[in-house]
């Protein structure tokens, strides 16, 4: 009934259920977008801790479900949001969360699964920008800089005079470096939520294979049996190799 009536809550669920599984997330999705519902990529901003329905027949990834980001870090993520409102840009979160939940790891993961691409001010290639080789990336000097604007707010210096003494923390500032490459974005993207969501590596090939090809992969996966002493014709990506002797 919940499928036939109400797909996309039905999808949420079993998306939810699975959150820690990303095998089970990419076949789930998969099928979503086979009864066209749209899984959206995560949110700092749009997403829950779980996968939500956000509109008909509309999705939007659970935070929890990328991977290096964990529950605690996206209950904290949620409750802030509820309370003070969206987050405005990078420097905004990294002010407001708990740095010990939301650390590093997490930062990164939401980073490559593009949950930082509502921020208009920033994008993906650039959180992970060093000046030099061995220098810090623009994610850790924002973490840092999250974490000295934390203690100025926290400690209660006293002046001479009787007021609080406060010292501003300049936003650092926002390195120029050109935007990643789709085939990479993607790569990343897959790396932390286990399928690909803005875009697929052989979109550029979308035409030539609606032309060509006469089968999918799918179908030679479960259907063999019906294409026995025909020629098809099929595309793919190769994503692993064993050479052997």
């Amino acid at each position: 009934y919940l499928k036939t009536h109400y797909p996309a809550e039905f999808m949420a669920a079993n998306l939810s259920r699975n959150l820690h599984d990303i095998k089970k997330i990419t076949q789930y999705t998969s099928e979503a977008n086979r009864m066209g519902i749209s899984v959206l990529g995560p949110d700092v901003n749009g997403s829950g801790k779980k996968f939500t329905v956000t509109g008909d027949k509309i999705i939007r990834f659970g935070m929890a479900a990328i991977k290096g980001v964990g529950e605690a870090a996206v209950e904290q993520i949620v409750e802030d949001r509820s309370k003070n409102g969206d987050f405005k840009n990078i420097f905004d979160f990294a002010k407001r969360v708990n740095l010990r939940a939301v650390n590093k790891r997490s930062f990164e993961a939401l980073a490559m699964a593009g949950a930082f691409d509502g921020f208009s001010e920033t994008h993906r290639a650039q959180y992970f920008y060093s000046e030099n080789e061995n220098g810090p990336t623009f994610i850790e000097n924002v973490i840092r800089f999250g974490g000295r604007y934390q203690e100025q707010q926290n400690s209660q210096q006293t002046s001479l005079f009787g007021g609080s003494e406060t010292f501003e923390v300049k936003d650092p500032e926002i390195p120029l470096c050109p935007q990643w490459s789709l085939p990479f974005q993607l790569k990343m993207e897959k790396e932390v939520t286990g399928f690909y969501i803005s875009g697929h590596p052989l979109d550029e090939f979308r035409l030539t294979m609606n032309r060509f090809c006469t089968v999918e992969v799918s179908r030679l996966r479960n259907d063999l049996k019906s294409l026995v002493g025909q020629k098809v014709q099929f595309a793919g990506m190769i994503t692993e190799s064993v050479e052997k002797i």
